[in-house]
């Protein structure tokens, strides 16, 4: 299961900026409590040139939407909304807004990140894994 999803991962993220993949790697990671993939994603981002600046914003990201690009704010909403559906689905409106950016071909690849990430953090947190020992270039 782990290198299926490993391999849906790569396949999925093609494509799309590593910066915007990190960040919501990133956040969807902060909301499931995965200290292990949010030790991995940060590390990721900043290896990449990621700014330390929108990782430690990141959790009040709607305060500080001037460190992220429209794109980045449209996919860090999606991301916070399918990965917590408090009401059972991803609102209307987001969609649309969200959609009115990114192109379909992105907004495909962009949910199919968002589900992938919250399946390594469910495995994550339920097999708690401790995080520390990461190092970027490795191994998921």
């Amino acid at each position: 299961m782990f290198k299926a999803l490993l391999r849906l991962d790569t396949a999925v993220k093609k494509g799309l900026p590593e910066s915007l993949v990190n960040l919501v790697k990133v956040r969807a990671s902060q909301i499931n409590h995965c200290a292990f993939c949010l030790d991995m994603h940060s590390k990721d981002a900043l290896a990449s040139g990621e700014s330390t600046e929108c990782l430690t914003q990141l959790g009040a990201w709607s305060e500080s939407k001037h460190f992220y690009t429209a794109k980045e704010v449209a996919a860090i909403e999606l991301t916070e909304a399918v990965t917590v559906l408090a009401d059972g689905f991803v609102h209307d409106e987001l969609f649309e807004r969200v959609a009115a950016i990114l192109s379909e071909q992105e907004l495909v690849q962009l949910l199919s990140v968002i589900v992938v990430i919250n399946a390594f953090n469910r495995f994550g947190v339920s097999s708690r894994m401790v995080p520390g020992h990461y190092t970027p270039g490795g191994a998921h």
